[in-house]
């Protein structure tokens, strides 16, 4: 495959064990181990970068960051963190037309994993 245009996040982590442990739960495999900078990608077109944070950096209370992962099968996905997921019974069809559900990573990144509905 040739990335020709794309974008990778990169999360600031506070345990980078605790997240690169979440991040495979959804599916993510590591890639690349540089001690405080963690290559993560799951071999279908998603990627994330993870960097030790700066202690105090990421308040997981208060952290601003965000995902939205999309998926072919959501309802796969949801079955491996079906006690993560924030709203009660999702996934499900959203007003803006995708069908998703949300959980949290452990610095309190929303992490979206959805598609959008046929």
């Amino acid at each position: 495959m040739t990335q020709s245009h794309a974008v990778t996040a990169i999360l600031p982590c506070n345990d980078l064990d605790r997240s690169q442990a979440f991040y495979e739960q959804l599916g993510f495999a590591l890639v690349s181990d540089y001690g405080h900078y963690r290559i993560l990608a799951d071999g279908k077109g998603w990627h994330l970068h993870l960097n030790r944070a700066e202690p105090g950096w990421v308040i997981p209370l208060h952290n601003p960051f965000g995902l939205y992962l999309y998926v072919e099968d959501v309802d796969a996905v949801a079955d491996r963190v079906r006690e993560r997921i924030i709203e009660k019974d999702a996934p499900h069809l959203k007003p803006w037309g995708t069908y998703e559900f949300a959980v949290s990573d452990p610095d309190g990144v929303l992490v979206r994993i959805g598609r959008v509905a046929a």
